[in-house]
């Protein structure tokens, strides 16, 4: 750039700013109709379907005679139905499965990953993923199969002369729920995986090199340098794998229907039954509105929590 161009620069910004109003590089209004968009499609497709599941849940309907106001009636009746309330404990139980285990079993790999060279590491971790891009009714119909009085698992037990342990799994109403709940420690296993493993190639080698240079163990490196590094993803992947297990429906519509006797049933199989199958409307709209401050709260509580350990 030659001295006469550098010293016009400064006359050039001020004729920019006496015809826009604004210096250049300053933020300009024409960037909100880049999102307007997202934003009338959110507003479309959640935010108005949101409000009117709100306004349905003080009315008493079955979805095709009028609607008769009853005010907050539907969710006293919640909050007094132990069935609901046992809906709830089960989603509870189920984080178990989807959030802890997942991620325990992601950063033990993840740990061994980075301490140990794998060959075909890239190959594992797409196999790993996989479970996060087969719909989710496949899934759950291929472990209906594994699950089976003749399926695979209980062969096997048999096989190696385990017959006593070898059961029902799915009608079983003492393990019908953790069944269900390692199907999802399947699905979001994988997820968990490929997060941190992103996460830990972020993470300086120097770091490692350092903590081996002072005679770190394998238990000491991942607690003083992997697991420090991996905080981010451990927020992404707390928040994601308990919200599917407070939302969970597919699996369990697909695998027990709620069963046996009510063992299984969580809050969004109660609203699909309470809305399709008893014709109550209302109801059904109180439990999901329920449901949603529900997975909010615990989405703003697992982020608040993190910002403050941080």
């Amino acid at each position: 750039m030659t001295a006469e161009r550098a010293r016009d620069i400064p006359g050039r910004a001020a004729v920019a700013r006496r015809k826009t109003g604004r210096a250049p590089g300053e933020p300009r209004n024409v960037a909100y109709l880049y999102i307007l968009p997202g934003l009338a499609a959110y507003l479309i497709f959640t935010f108005f379907p949101l409000l009117q599941t709100v306004r349905l849940s003080f009315y008493d309907w079955d979805g095709l005679t009028p609607k008769k106001w009853i005010g907050f009636d539907n969710y006293r009746e919640l909050w007094n139905t132990p069935e609901i309330q046992a809906a709830f404990q089960h989603s509870v139980e189920l984080i178990l499965f989807y959030a802890v285990f997942s991620i325990v079993l992601g950063l033990a790999l993840t740990a061994l990953l980075t301490r140990f060279r794998v060959r075909g590491f890239l190959f594992f971790r797409t196999v790993l993923f996989m479970p996060q891009t087969i719909a989710t009714v496949v899934v759950a119909q291929a472990f209906v199969w594994i699950y089976a009085p003749v399926g695979p698992l209980n062969e096997f037990l048999r096989h190696i002369g385990l017959d006593s342990v070898a059961k029902t799994w799915l009608g079983d109403f003492t393990w019908a729920l953790p069944a269900v709940g390692l199907i999802g420690t399947w699905i979001t296993f994988g997820l968990c995986v490929v997060l941190f493993l992103a996460g830990a190639q972020r993470i300086p080698t120097e770091l490692y090199e350092a903590a081996r240079v002072d005679g770190a163990g394998f238990l000491r490196e991942f607690f003083a340098v992997t697991l420090p590094g991996l905080r981010n993803e451990l927020v992404v992947a707390s928040t994601l794998t308990t919200i599917t297990a407070l939302r969970n429906f597919d699996i369990i519509y697909n695998t027990t229907a709620g069963g046996p006797g009510g063992e299984t049933e969580v809050p969004s199989w109660l609203m699909f039954h309470n809305a399709f199958d008893l014709s109550r409307v209302g109801f059904a709209a109180s439990i999901a509105v329920v449901l949603t401050i529900i997975i909010t709260a615990v989405a703003l509580a697992i982020g608040s929590l993190s910002r403050r350990t941080a």
